[in-house]
């Protein structure tokens, strides 16, 4: 008797400790049901409309965002480098390369929540594409810090794991048509603080 009561509750503990965690895993990682990947970005175009899985509607629930429709635009976050390292707040990158067309785009370091990484200094952590230098053949060239750097820099700072998201508005690539031949910044890592 004790023991089906021992081996019951051990059933209940794996299978309900078990699918809690495979839930959690499927709400926070960056690939999963519905997800496309360019390059180190990944977005999800379904996640603001009805069509969306309910992976989707429950990462919008549980972070409380107000997520953008397909005519509005689209968030990419990347959480890796070009070589495949983990972004690192203490190290420092170049994104580089041409954007996609859109009215207006926004870059931002985050943090694990995906909220602005808190800097403590008083320049914002996020840039937008009507403050940014372009090149001559209209690539931009973006610097990611926790010290200053010459021409376009995104201030980062302390120490641990960090995200860029990097949200278009006013895009035709949100359409499902548009995203096949799209080409987003490449995420280099220079280096890092000792």
């Amino acid at each position: 008797m004790l023991k089906n009561a021992l081996l019951t509750l051990l059933s209940l503990v794996i299978a309900i400790g078990g699918g809690g965690g495979s839930v959690w895993y499927a709400l926070k990682a960056q690939d999963g049901v519905g997800a496309i990947r360019i390059g180190q970005w990944t977005a999800f175009p379904d996640i603001g409309t009805p069509a969306a899985d309910p992976y989707s509607k429950a990462r919008v629930a549980r972070e409380g965002v107000l997520a953008l429709g397909r005519a509005e635009g689209l968030s990419f976050v990347a959480e890796r480098d070009a070589g495949g390292g983990e972004l690192k707040r203490e190290c420092t990158y170049t994104i580089e390369g041409g954007f996609p067309t859109a009215r207006f785009w926004t870059l931002y370091a985050a943090d694990q929540s995906l909220g602005v990484v808190e800097t403590g200094k008083s320049r914002p952590a996020a840039l937008q594409s009507y403050g940014v230098v372009r090149q001559p053949d209209n690539l931009v060239i973006i610097s990611a810090s926790d010290h200053p750097m010459p021409g376009n820099w995104l201030l980062t700072g302390g120490f641990g794991r960090m995200y860029f998201v990097l949200t278009f508005y006013d895009t035709p690539i949100a359409s499902s048509t548009g995203l096949s031949d799209v080409s987003l910044p490449r995420i280099l890592k220079v280096g890092c603080n000792a």
